[in-house]
């Protein structure tokens, strides 16, 4: 019955025994790793290996253990004065270890490597030709934007001169009593018109088959000899003998 007696929870056997929470667990745990890392060594010892790899495990062997007598090029090398770990040659100058050998042991053909190696270097040359090739194809991209936006610019700037020019035509034609521009587009055309006579101008415009610049330089030239006028000074002068002794030219560029 002492068996079944009840044990003092007092006793060192209680006492001694780690009561953390969790550790259980992680005991559990650890224990589970390192039965799979046996069961693994062990599987890996009882794995019966293949024929390759017990030729590589014996080629290995053999080519790391150095030559003996038994070997008769060895032997015939010291017969001749050769002493193990001497250089080969009269004065000592050639080689100490044999020729280490590149053993095959792919299915490939002789020169497949090189071929692989070749044709690698060959993908990655072609890649870096279409990078270049991207490259300035992006460069060449962004230099027609900045022309494309400068001609934009200097197309607009000029609009700006022409109707700076028309207006001013229009201002001194009335002055001299003129009714009728010379040329239609000589004046600014009013806003508001009728249908028919949006439809007059645009038959006007299509005929003229003028440029916005050579419509500027033409309007400039009739300022200048008809009312001594200069439109990038923004002087009337008294006459041409006057425009021309004080005016610099008749284009912008003169007036920079």
């Amino acid at each position: 019955m002492e068996g079944d007696e009840e044990e003092d929870y007092m006793s060192d056997l209680f006492i001694k025994q780690d009561v953390r929470p969790g550790l259980p667990m992680v005991r559990r745990v650890k224990e589970a790793i390192q039965k799979e890392e046996k069961q693994k060594e062990a599987n890996e010892k009882n794995r019966q290996k293949s024929i390759k790899e017990e030729e590589k495990e014996r080629r290995d062997l053999v080519l790391k253990s150095a030559l003996g007598n038994e070997n008769k090029g060895f032997a015939l090398l010291q017969k001749m004065g050769y002493k193990s770990g001497q250089a080969l040659g009269k004065s000592g100058e050639g080689i100490v270890e044999p020729i280490p050998l590149n053993i095959k042991t792919g299915r490939s053909g002789l020169g497949h490597e090189e071929l692989k190696k070749r044709k690698a270097e060959e993908k990655l040359e072609n890649y870096r030709q279409k990078l270049h090739m991207k490259k300035q194809a992006n460069e060449q991209a962004a230099d027609q934007f900045r022309i494309r936006f400068k001609t934009k610019q200097e197309e607009r700037k000029m609009e700006g001169d022409l109707r700076k020019s028309q207006r001013a035509c229009q201002q001194l034609d009335m002055q001299k009593d003129i009714d009728v521009p010379k040329e239609t587009w000589f004046w600014i055309e009013p806003e508001e018109e009728d249908k028919k006579g949006e439809e007059d101008k645009e038959d006007e415009c299509t005929s003229s088959d003028l440029s916005v610049s050579e419509k500027l330089h033409i309007l400039t030239a009739y300022l200048r000899e008809e009312h001594f006028y200069c439109i990038w000074c923004g002087t009337t002068y008294e006459d041409s003998e006057d425009l021309s002794s004080n005016c610099p030219g008749d284009s912008a560029a003169d007036h920079d």
